[in-house]
């Protein structure tokens, strides 16, 4: 470039000399000045070549989405089974009767030699305890099982990543890939449903089981007589009202032959006795169907002139 230069500064000189002729000597002592001055700035040179694509940027941040929203309440929780049959009543002695009236003076012997005194018959013994109470009830059900727990919902998506950084050079890196955010944490449980209704009440206990036929009440007649007495009025009344408190109970009749006869009247005598206590008990409101008539009693314990009440647990 240089050498282009000083070319044509020397040619410029010659031509200036020709045309002003003038001497050589004051070209010699002027040579600094041959130098021209520098030439313009050549044009800009072309652009460079694209610069290669930069990286690509790093993947957006994951963020955790927030805490899920509590869950709601749980379901009441299912009603309670229904309790236990209560247990059967116990069966208990009665109180003791009271003490039985003293028996009729005996008859007057008859007109002559003087006949013995008659014998002081001992009074009938007292009724027979009433029936221990009725069996407690059932027991209360037990309570309905805890509702069960509903898991509140997933938390929301988090935020997307950040964009990538730009590339060193070139084109700006394609942006970075967006991550989805990790689920929020789970709700919290919810609350526990309301507690099951109460169960229903079980069935109330059996009455008391008499399991065998047991002495009540006794009915005396008068000798050769089959008429209920004026003393037995109200008997049958309480004999009913006992059996109405205590409906599982049903009643037995056992008539007594008196012994001092084998006369078939006698039997006949004794059978009229229990009808007319069957129909006493029947008019006091005792079920006829209740009423059994027969040998219930004991063999061991019966006397003359009466007709024995027994109750049991009907079958």
């Amino acid at each position: 470039m240089k050498l282009e230069l000083m070319t044509i500064a020397i040619s410029a000189m010659l031509v200036a000399g020709c045309a002003s002729q003038q001497p050589v000597a004051n070209i010699a002592s002027n040579s600094e000045s041959l130098v021209g001055p520098r030439g313009a700035d050549g044009p800009t040179g072309a652009t460079g070549a694209q610069g290669a694509t930069g990286a690509r940027g790093a993947p957006g941040i994951a963020l955790a989405g927030q805490r899920g929203a509590d869950g709601p309440m749980g379901a009441t929780g299912a009603q309670g089974a229904t309790g236990a049959t209560g247990a059967a009543g116990e069966v208990r002695r009665g109180m003791a009767g009271r003490t039985g009236a003293t028996g009729a003076t005996g008859a007057t012997g008859a007109v002559g030699q003087t006949g013995a005194t008659g014998m002081s018959t001992a009074g009938y013994a007292g009724a027979t305890g009433a029936t221990g109470a009725t069996g407690l009830q059932g027991a209360t059900g037990a309570t309905g099982a805890q509702g069960s727990t509903l898991y509140g919902p997933t938390g929301p998506q988090g935020r997307t990543g950040d964009a990538g950084a730009q590339g060193v050079s070139g084109n700006e890196g394609g942006a970075g890939r967006t991550v989805a955010g990790v689920a929020g944490a789970t709700g919290f449980t919810g609350a526990t449903g309301a507690q099951g209704g109460t169960g229903a009440q079980g069935d109330t206990g059996v009455a008391g089981i008499v399991g065998s036929w047991t002495s009540y009440r006794d009915y005396m007649f008068s000798y050769n007589d089959a008429r209920v007495q004026d003393s037995d009025a109200t008997k049958s009344a309480n004999i009913a009202a006992y059996l109405n408190a205590n409906p599982s109970l049903r009643l037995a009749l056992d008539g007594t032959i008196d012994p001092r006869g084998s006369d078939p009247k006698n039997q006949n005598l004794s059978d009229q006795r229990v009808e007319a206590v069957r129909n006493s008990l029947i008019a006091a409101g005792v079920p006829s169907y209740k009423i059994r008539t027969g040998a219930f009693g004991d063999p061991q314990s019966r006397r003359d002139r009466r007709v024995e009440v027994l109750f049991a647990t009907a079958n």
